[in-house]
């Protein structure tokens, strides 16, 4: 029996017994057939031609719509003008885009997207984990996804390297595990960026910090203060970076520095750099501490880090400390006092094997402020602690809070935060540095700042 057949067949018995649940699903079956069908007869078709480079995305796309179009008409198909544009939608997310989650990333309101397995996609939607209606037909379709992504970024992976880590081409952050590790079917993450670039006001709109709080931060930054973004995984600290850059001068050269890129610095001075893992002879691998080292060589104004990991952090200490300030960086770590401690961590990872109190030193002397981000439990990105580092003092880092989340508002009845990021201590010290550096205070923050001293 043709599809056209089984179509009129399943039409049949909708006039027979109604519009229920069953009926409908074995329509969605039919047509679901007929897609899963199309798609292995369209990758027979055009073969290695997916992959040519030497083909833009539009001459493919024509050609691809081409391929279905005689494709649908061998399986004798007839459907409705809206069955048919509908169809030949999800075989080209199939074929050229990325399947069944090129509709979640087509969808503004979702921020991430988590493949489980082939069989089940979570989505985060405001904030929230929600299970997807969508899901893979087979483990074959996800893996032509992954292959896909990773592809275009000149990545591999294969079970002799069986995770990566890649970015689509918007700059979303890209994360894929493979069977034998990812044991019930390749798993697959995807962090979107948005279509529009966050600005500073969107922030403060969000709630993520005050007014006032913001004025300070591009007083920061423009005064060329060495900051550190602290916090977890999924916070927005890459998107706090993001906004912090914004803040940098126009007529400032910018170096950039990423495992995979994800920033979209507004200025036109900026290089990018990125990072590249191990070729299939484990050769060429170019490390995040082998760019750092050379954008010093590159005559920087300002060195941005994406994130630092590992013992990239002693050669970022060493560019803040030889006249390189107003750099910037973020690294995972739950408080302020934790970032100083992760930090030293990182160092020692480098393998110099120096003492803590050099290690320590060197910290006090780099790092001017650390900004913490949190994800609070309704989902909302919160700056919750701006600490200046003030030195090292018997060993030990001393920290001056300058302004602090009030976490003890508690929550309403939805779960939303009542409390906000106030002004907790001296700012004697930022001032009297950004003062030195050129930067001119406003005189309500002088005042709000003597206030607190008074």
């Amino acid at each position: 029996m043709s599809i056209t057949d089984r179509l009129l067949a399943a039409e049949k018995q909708v006039e027979v017994v109604g519009n229920g649940p069953s009926t409908v699903l074995q329509r969605s079956a039919v047509l679901d057939d007929l897609k899963k069908r199309s798609v292995e007869s369209l990758f027979r078709r055009i073969g290695a031609r997916i992959n040519d480079a030497s083909l833009t995305d539009v001459q493919l796309r024509n050609f691809v719509r081409s391929e279905l179009e005689v494709i649908l008409q061998e399986e004798h198909v007839q459907l409705g003008a809206s069955e048919r544009a509908a169809l030949t939608r999800e075989i080209e997310d199939d074929a050229l885009g990325l399947g069944p989650i090129q509709r979640l990333l087509d969808d503004d309101d979702i921020s991430e997207i988590m493949v489980n397995h082939p069989a089940q996609i979570f989505v985060e939607r405001k904030g929230k984990l929600t299970l997807a209606n969508e899901s893979f037909a087979s483990e074959q379709q996800l893996r032509r996804v992954i292959e896909r992504i990773v592809g275009k970024v000149g990545r591999r992976i294969d079970e002799s390297s069986p995770l990566v880590d890649a970015r689509l081409e918007d700059g979303s952050r890209v994360n894929a595990v493979i069977p034998p590790l990812a044991v019930r079917g390749s798993s697959l993450t995807i962090r979107k960026f948005a279509k529009k670039a966050l600005s500073i006001q969107d922030l403060i709109n969000y709630g993520s910090l005050s007014p006032e709080l913001a004025e300070v931060l591009e007083l920061c930054v423009r005064g060329r203060l060495n900051i550190l973004v602290s916090g977890g995984t999924g916070t927005g600290k890459t998107t706090l970076l993001n906004v912090l850059s914004s803040f940098i001068p126009e007529d400032e050269r910018i170096v950039t520095i990423e495992d995979a890129i994800e920033l979209k610095l507004q200025q036109a001075h900026v290089v990018q750099l990125e990072a590249r893992p191990a070729n299939i002879e484990g050769r060429g691998e170019v490390t995040i501490r082998d760019l750092v080292k050379n954008s010093l060589r590159m005559r920087p104004d300002r060195v941005v880090i994406g994130e630092c990991r590992s013992g990239e952090a002693l050669d970022m200490l060493q560019a803040m400390n030889t006249g390189h300030d107003g750099s910037i960086s973020t690294l995972h770590a739950n408080s302020p006092r934790d970032c100083i401690a992760r930090l030293e961590t990182l160092v020692l990872m480098a393998g110099m094997d120096l003492p803590l109190r050099a290690i320590r030193e060197q910290i006090g002397s780099a790092v001017d402020m650390i900004v913490q981000i949190s994800r609070l439990r309704d989902g909302s990105r919160r700056i919750t602690y701006v600490t200046e580092l003030v030195g090292i003092k018997d060993d030990e880092p001393v920290l001056n809070d300058l302004y602090r989340f009030d976490f003890g508002a508690g929550y309403d009845e939805d779960g939303h935060p009542l409390g906000m990021v106030k002004r907790a201590g001296d700012g004697a010290r930022m001032i009297t540095l950004l003062e030195e550096r050129g930067v001119k205070v406003p005189p309500h923050l002088l005042g709000a700042f003597e206030g607190d001293r008074s």
